[in-house]
């Protein structure tokens, strides 16, 4: 989401919304796994959003991208999924171009199901791609990876953004900086706004402390060239100034009192496993 001036305090969420949540964040997860079998060279990008829409609709569960139009805009967005190429960073919009080998893509996408939502994103090399593009992939999961480690480690937010900005830059790489992850939760976008690196502002009034029913949409947006971007003439798509690749990865992560809960994990990996605080497990045992 694009980063604003104001920052809001965080909304909590008890253990079992975090489990409801996570059926979204399967449902998200699975969404992903389709994309990554049809990226392949030829393939038109509107094609994969049409196949995420048919998941969802099949599930009945509402796409929260498609129509979507935050403050200050009036052009809705019109998919389910972004599906930004190379040097656009986020928000692209799906069309009949065919991916073609050594392309980045990167597919971003979220749903409501039964009142809950989840959001994640991951970028596919399609077919035979440079070097450099691979390790520029290779960093942003790493950064992430930095987030969900440090996440259940640290008290406040800006102690995870500066290790994640850390990461990316003495990587060789940018953090883009005017867009930032959010809270989540009944809504897409909710307090508190979630940024990948540390200024004056996060300082002085932005930070805000690492507690048990905390879920947010962390998403590490890391460019080969500069961290400078800018919008398209369509409203939507963003690209970095320069031209060069950039790459966007992204989970919904709920701290607990048990550890941190990937919410957009596929199905079965115990990262996303909602767990009851070792406590409360000993008192249902004795009861």
């Amino acid at each position: 989401m694009l980063r604003r001036d104001i920052q809001k305090p965080p909304e909590y969420k008890s253990i079992r919304e975090i489990g409801l949540m996570r059926e979204a964040g399967k449902l998200v997860a699975r969404a992903l796994r389709i994309c990554r079998e049809m990226a392949k060279p030829g393939v038109r990008t509107v094609d994969i959003n049409k196949a995420v829409e048919d998941l969802f609709a099949s599930h009945n569960a509402t796409p929260l991208f498609k129509g979507y139009i935050p403050g200050g805009m009036n052009t809705p967005f019109p998919a389910v999924t972004c599906l930004s190429l190379n040097e656009q960073v986020v928000h692209g919009i799906p069309t009949a171009r065919a991916l073609r080998d050594g392309d980045l893509l990167k597919v971003d996408t979220a749903c409501r199901l039964n009142g809950w939502c989840a959001d994640a994103a991951i970028t596919i090399p399609i077919g035979v791609v440079r070097t450099e593009r691979v390790r520029l992939i290779k960093v942003a999961e790493e950064v992430l990876q930095v987030a969900i480690q440090e996440m259940g480690r640290r008290r406040w937010w800006s102690e995870v953004a500066v290790r994640m900005q850390r990461h990316t830059q003495e990587s060789g790489f940018s953090v883009v900086e005017q867009y930032v992850g959010h809270g989540i939760g009944r809504d897409m976008h909710e307090a508190p706004q979630v940024p990948n690196f540390v200024n004056r502002e996060l300082q002085k009034r932005g930070d805000f402390r690492l507690e048990p029913g905390l879920v947010l949409a962390v998403e590490p947006m890391v460019n080969m060239g500069r961290g400078d971007v800018r919008v398209l003439d369509d409203q939507w798509t963003v690209v970095t100034q320069d031209g060069l690749p950039s790459v966007h990865v992204e989970h919904t992560l709920a701290v607990t009192a048990a550890g941190v809960v990937v919410v957009t994990a596929d199905e079965g990996d115990p990262a996303g496993e909602v767990r009851l605080p070792e406590a409360a497990v000993q008192i249902a045992g004795r009861s």
